[in-house]
């Protein structure tokens, strides 16, 4: 798969900002249900990513939230003022255009792939939740990846990335 290759160039990239990243191998999962067995023991906060397209704008959206967050697409449309109805799964055709990973493999380090075509959405909860380390894939489903939350930051900022951060509450489900 084209994402271990992908691995390669994100470890590089991370070494190249001076970033520490503790990697754990595991099976390959395609959900957060079959990930958490193999992870659950890491301190720190797990993600779930969805990567959506606004049918209207034709804007595409990467969005990271905790593991256990339920997501009401309406909801979350509302507050990225793009009408409610309008968010959608983006099709894995344009996943692999845009982050050059495929489906369960979708994660925020693979920001450093896209040229500019992709808005990241930051559930608050990361960044306020006193973490030690947050965990995405890097590249590749078999994998999961820690960052101290100001590496994240620094990560983000060398992709040209701004987090529109966004605060979720228990009422949206």
């Amino acid at each position: 798969m084209a994402g271990q290759g992908l691995r390669g160039e994100l470890e590089a990239l991370l070494r190249s900002l001076d970033i520490q990243a503790l990697s754990v191998q595991h099976p390959e999962v395609f959900t957060v249900e079959e990930m958490m067995p193999h992870i659950q023991h890491l301190k720190g906060a797990h993600s779930k990513n969805l990567f959506l397209k606004d049918k209207k704008k034709k804007e595409y959206w990467l969005v990271t939230v905790m593991h256990d967050r339920q997501i009401n697409l309406n909801a979350l449309a509302k507050k990225l003022g793009v009408g409610s109805g309008n968010l959608r799964f983006a099709d894995e055709a344009a996943l692999l255009d845009k982050l050059k990973v495929g489906q369960g493999c979708v994660t925020p380090l693979a920001l450093f792939c896209d040229k500019g075509d992709v808005k990241f959405v930051l559930d608050a909860a990361f960044l306020e939740g006193d973490h030690d380390k947050l965990y995405f894939h890097p590249m590749t489903n078999s994998a999961t990846m820690g960052l101290h939350p100001e590496d994240f930051l620094k990560f983000l900022k060398s992709t040209g990335h701004d987090p529109i951060i966004v605060y979720f509450d228990e009422s949206e489900k």
